[in-house]
């Protein structure tokens, strides 16, 4: 069976270059969006994802803020920095990189955001606006795998999505806003998790599978429907001697295994990461808009 590839970089510059007039509008009323990404610790891959989002920032002309704090950073200085961030006119969005270190209570950080510059959704209010069907924003990642589907032409509307992964970063949010009534829903949407019994046997039965767990290379040809479409949310760094690096990133999903079966599937790196970024851009530049009573 041949396969059409989910092209997430593709679809991501779409999403940016439709956000330049917004952004030239936004300029001309005085208004530059502005995004600060709060970074404490030594993760390798949270470092990886402020660099990309700042980067991000700066190609649309975005005022970007990165704040690097050490890992011993006491919690009170971290919800400090976070008041400081809300009460600054010039920032619209602020996301807290996770994971925290331990003694940080994650659920502390992100109630401390203020409502309106929650651009990663993650705020109880939020979440909760979105599990309504009333967003003020949607989840980054989730709204980039809800798009990358519909602007591939999948049909979603009484279609059995499966849904691997629990997590409140992808795996609830993105079940709710597929299960939610018009256009980019109406798909009838199972969550399978780590004490899910007869994986294998719910998989096999999704005409869409959204791969969120994790796991290198979970997701292996005999879990997926003849003609399903899969999405590969995962990035994980495994060890390869042969690179310059000495690891490659690879997806939760067997590419190589699994492409022979599906008619369409998302690569990663390359598919859903691109998404995330844009998504974050599109919320800033909301939460300007916002700002300013547009």
């Amino acid at each position: 069976m041949s396969y059409h590839l989910i092209d997430g970089r593709k679809v991501a510059e779409e999403v940016t270059t439709a956000l330049e007039p917004r952004l030239a509008a936004l300029r001309e009323s005085g208004t530059n969006p502005g995004l600060a990404v709060v970074v404490v610790g030594d993760d390798p891959a949270s470092h990886v994802y402020v660099r990309m989002k700042g980067r991000a920032c700066e190609r649309l002309g975005m005022a970007s803020r990165s704040h690097a704090l050490p890992s011993t950073t006491p919690e009170e200085e971290l919800l400090g920095l976070i008041d400081a961030l809300n009460e600054d006119p010039e920032v619209h969005g602020i996301l807290c990189q996770l994971p925290l270190p331990s003694h940080i209570d994650e659920r502390k950080v992100i109630d401390r955001i203020a409502l309106e510059k929650d651009v990663d959704a993650f705020h109880p209010y939020n979440v909760g606006r979105m599990l309504i069907g009333d967003p003020l924003f949607l989840p980054a990642t989730p709204a980039g795998i809800q798009h990358l589907l519909v602007t591939s032409g999948v049909e979603l509307k009484g279609r059995h999505v499966v849904v691997l992964g629990r997590s409140n970063i992808v795996g609830k949010p993105i079940a709710a806003m597929l299960m939610q009534k018009g256009p980019g829903g109406d798909a009838t949407v199972t969550v399978a998790h780590s004490r899910t019994r007869d994986l294998q046997g719910i998989t096999s039965q999704a005409d869409v599978l959204i791969a969120a767990v994790g796991i290198p290379l979970f997701v292996k040809r005999d879990m997926v429907k003849e003609g399903a479409v899969v999405i590969d949310v995962g990035t994980n760094r495994v060890d390869d001697p042969g690179t310059e690096k000495g690891y490659k990133l690879v997806g939760d999903v067997d590419f190589d295994d699994v492409k022979g079966k599906v008619s369409a599937i998302s690569p990663s790196p390359g598919g859903v990461g691109p998404m995330t970024i844009a998504m974050l851009m599109a919320n800033t530049v909301l939460a300007a808009e916002m700002a300013i009573g547009r």
